[in-house]
């Protein structure tokens, strides 16, 4: 018998962080905690939907100009323009000189995924440093894509904070050309970034051996409450010169976690080099998912270009930020009154939805 034999397909382990969540589900017991998905929670420890989200959806629903016509293979326009403003400043000259391509993506995963295989189509080396820990999907995309994986130091677990000798010394010997993911802010999962003299000897770093940066920006205003801040070392990225690419999500800022909205955004030295590698990109989305949904990137747009409802996500980013920043405080003080062996100090430092120890 010729082709496909089902019998001998074996069954894959569980998703380390969904079937967690899957085993918790099930769990009769009342007094259960989820430490699993990186969601946010209120008080009652339900998922909030932010006020300015319910708020635009309600208008949405109200709109008579709202179809389900397909949009362009990139993506809604108007989103795509408002996420790459976010990211890189209204006044980056990457904006201004419209030196970007952008896509929307199914997710921030979907615009790591894509931004991935853009680097193993078109870039030569086929060697991508991942600091060590990160989010266990990075590894599992680039398995699938064939692509060399390689570890940088990133956390010194003794001492609780970044490895920068380890880091520098990794990044240092990776060979030119090849590729290094990094998170923007709220590393995933050891919650602690680097200074900002920390990632000035990594921009270093990266133009001595010509690295090409892959950047995960899955929680800008989320982490600090601050959008420019979370951005910084972004903009620090494309003001020494650097070609980026982003992939930014919104399911944390905006909570639509389930609507799986994000943007894949990369600079460019030219507009007409931004025309092709758009054009690339659009064909490598087109061979995924073919078009993008409409409803979350539509909220998204329609808070970003109204200069109201912008300014009441912001209060809603920091609602959450400073209930995440209270949450580590409390924590961290719980511990200290039980005594609890060890030094914690390090909760306090870390930030964002995560903290390693």
């Amino acid at each position: 018998m010729s082709g496909i034999d089902f019998s001998e397909i074996p069954l894959s382990p569980p998703d380390a962080v969904f079937g967690v969540l899957d085993s918790f589900n099930q769990d009769p017991d009342p007094n259960k905690v989820n430490l699993t998905i990186g969601a946010y929670r209120n008080d009652e420890g339900d998922p909030w939907v932010l006020p300015i989200v319910k708020a635009t959806e309600l208008a949405l629903a109200q709109d008579v100009l709202q179809d389900h016509e397909y949009l362009a293979i990139s993506g809604l326009s108007a989103f795509l323009e408002s996420s790459a403003k976010l990211v890189l400043g209204a006044s980056s000259p990457i904006i201004l000189e419209n030196r970007y391509a952008a896509v929307q993506t199914i997710g921030g995963t979907g615009a790591i995924r894509i931004g991935m295989e853009f680097l193993k189509k078109f870039n030569k080396s086929k060697v991508f440093y991942l600091p060590n820990p990160t989010w266990p999907n990075h590894n599992k995309i680039l398995t699938e894509l064939g692509l060399e994986i390689r570890m940088y130091r990133y956390y010194d677990v003794d001492r609780n904070r970044v490895d920068e000798e380890g880091m520098l010394e990794d990044l240092g010997a990776a060979p030119e050309g090849a590729n290094v993911l990094v998170h923007a802010v709220a590393h995933n999962p050891t919650g602690m970034d680097p200074t900002k003299e920390q990632w000035k000897k990594i921009v270093s770093i990266i133009r001595e051996r010509s690295l090409t940066l892959l950047v995960d920006f899955a929680y800008q205003g989320f982490a600090s409450g601050d959008l420019d801040k979370d951005a910084w070392a972004v903009r620090l990225f494309i003001e020494q010169g650097l070609n980026v690419i982003i992939a930014q999500s919104y399911s944390k800022n905006f909570g639509l976690y389930n609507e799986r909205v994000g943007c894949l955004t990369i600079s460019c030295p030219t507009p007409e080099i931004a025309s092709c590698v758009k054009s690339q990109l659009s064909v490598l989305c087109r061979t995924t998912w073919s078009n993008p949904s409409n409803h979350g990137a539509r909220v998204v747009a329609t808070v970003l270009n109204n200069p109201a409802m912008y300014a009441e996500w912001k209060e809603n980013l920091r609602v959450m930020s400073n209930r995440l920043g209270q949450m580590r405080q409390a924590l961290h003080d719980r511990l200290r009154v039980l005594g609890t062996p060890g030094n914690w100090e390090h909760i306090l430092a870390h930030i964002g939805m995560f903290s390693y120890t």
